[in-house]
């Protein structure tokens, strides 16, 4: 089993224990500001689960389960760039929650 990173009861990072530290900050704070954004539009969030997984060595693979009202939320992108391919990612799942 993958290594957990729990923050705040409701946001789950899989994946990310082999990030150097100034990596996982900033990837704790961008997810952190997706999920204020995210609970500012729906009351109804429950959680978030982040799992990073490398690809190749040189591509990351994010995939992102949110769920909302009991209702699953799932997206994943791959690319070159940590940072990129989580917004991406992220964004994709804020972009289905509006449909």
């Amino acid at each position: 089993m993958e290594e957990r990173i729990e923050l705040g009861g409701n946001i789950n990072l899989v994946g990310f224990k082999d990030i150097e530290q100034g990596k996982l900050v900033v990837v704790k704070k961008i997810v952190g500001n997706f999920v204020k954004k995210i609970q500012d539009q729906n009351k109804d969030f429950q959680k978030v689960t982040v799992t990073l997984k490398p690809v190749h060595e040189s591509k990351y693979e994010i995939n992102t389960h949110l769920t909302i009202n009991n209702k699953d939320y799932v997206a994943d992108v791959t690319d070159f760039n940590l940072f990129f391919t989580l917004d991406k990612c992220l964004e994709k799942s804020f972009k289905q929650i509006q449909t």
